[in-house]
């Protein structure tokens, strides 16, 4: 496997502070605690019932998702790359008083013999790994029946904000440029792994950006709903939540 330690999306995250301020930044305020209130709320649908399945999260981070889908009686595994970010991953999960397990692993080659979890969990790392396919098979290769991950959309508004972001990295390495995705990409890499999509959900059509600049739930839901019964979130919406199935084989 190719050394990865000097790209971007493994340099930002060994910072201790940035591991430190990391949900702050990413969860805070009524806009982001919207946004990951709402994933939380919809990979364990996707996955229900959560009750007492095996589910390993992939670039776990300080743990979200692995904490919230433990405290709701699931067996967690969480694998992150960066040893800062477990620590603050440890310390938020015995807070909270959930049982998680956090190692060190890489999305690209997972340390888990074949099928070893009932789902794996991935969230906002296909769009910053250096190899999103070979990500991806790793993590339909240890699953047994669901894969859960996200992705901004090409045909968003993130996309506008990928190309910025792209530009913006050439010349400020601490700058995460994003790759974005077309459903179709996704389609295709999933079917050659014996996957499927069996489901999607669409956040926002308007920039996260502008949503966190107004800073306001009410504002947002309001404004988002009108587009959702208008059918752009359909076309438009981004992120997109997907959760996959294994194919009958």
């Amino acid at each position: 496997m190719a050394d990865n330690s000097r790209h971007y999306s493994y340099e930002v995250y060994a910072d201790p502070a940035m591991a430190e301020r990391f949900d702050a930044l990413r969860f805070s305020g009524p806009i982001g605690r919207l946004i990951a209130d709402t994933q939380e709320r919809q990979i364990a649908a996707f996955l229900a019932p959560v009750e007492r399945r095996r589910i390993l999260d992939v670039g776990t981070g300080t743990g979200r998702a692995a904490i919230a889908l433990a405290k709701r009686g699931a067996v967690v595994t969480g694998v992150d790359a960066s040893a800062e970010m477990l620590e603050v991953a440890g310390r938020r999960a015995r807070e909270a008083g959930a049982d998680v397990t956090f190692r060190r692993g890489d999305a690209h080659r997972l340390d888990f013999p074949d099928r070893s979890f009932d789902a794996v969990v991935c969230l906002r790392v296909l769009m910053h790994t250096p190899d999103w396919r070979a990500s991806l098979g790793e993590l339909c290769r240890v699953s047994s029946r669901h894969v859960v991950f996200d992705y901004p959309s090409l045909w968003s508004a993130a996309a506008l904000q990928a190309g910025t972001r792209r530009l913006a990295h050439t010349v400020n390495r601490s700058v995460e440029a994003y790759r974005v995705f077309s459903p179709r990409a996704v389609s295709r890499a999933l079917e050659t792994q014996g996957f499927r999509p069996a489901g999607d959900h669409r956040q926002f059509v308007l920039p996260i950006a502008l949503h966190k600049l107004v800073n306001s739930e009410a504002w947002t839901r309001r404004v988002e709903g009108v587009m959702d019964r208008a059918g752009l979130m359909r076309l438009f919406g981004s992120p997109v939540t997907i959760v996959a199935e294994r194919c009958a084989s």
